[in-house]
């Protein structure tokens, strides 16, 4: 089963911030809904982007994707 990551992308100075607290709203979605996502996190592309992101199963990915409306995704891992 292929994983794919859903990525929020935030720029400028306030972004690693702004990915943080994303990630907070992230995990808030992943109680409610009871889903069985646990790889989620930030990384800080450089000192002008940052990112916030999710790794889910691809068969249960479109659900998602239009409920949280990530600016891209790609796949995870090898």
């Amino acid at each position: 089963m292929r994983k794919l990551k859903l990525i929020w992308d935030f720029r400028g100075p306030a972004g690693n911030k702004t990915a943080e607290h994303h990630l907070i709203h992230l995990k808030e979605y992943i109680d409610i809904e009871k889903l069985d996502i646990t790889i989620t996190g930030t990384e800080d592309i450089n000192d002008m982007h940052s990112i916030a992101y999710l790794v889910v199963d691809e068969d249960k990915m479109k659900p998602i994707r239009d409920a949280l409306k990530p600016h891209r995704g790609q796949v995870y891992g090898s």
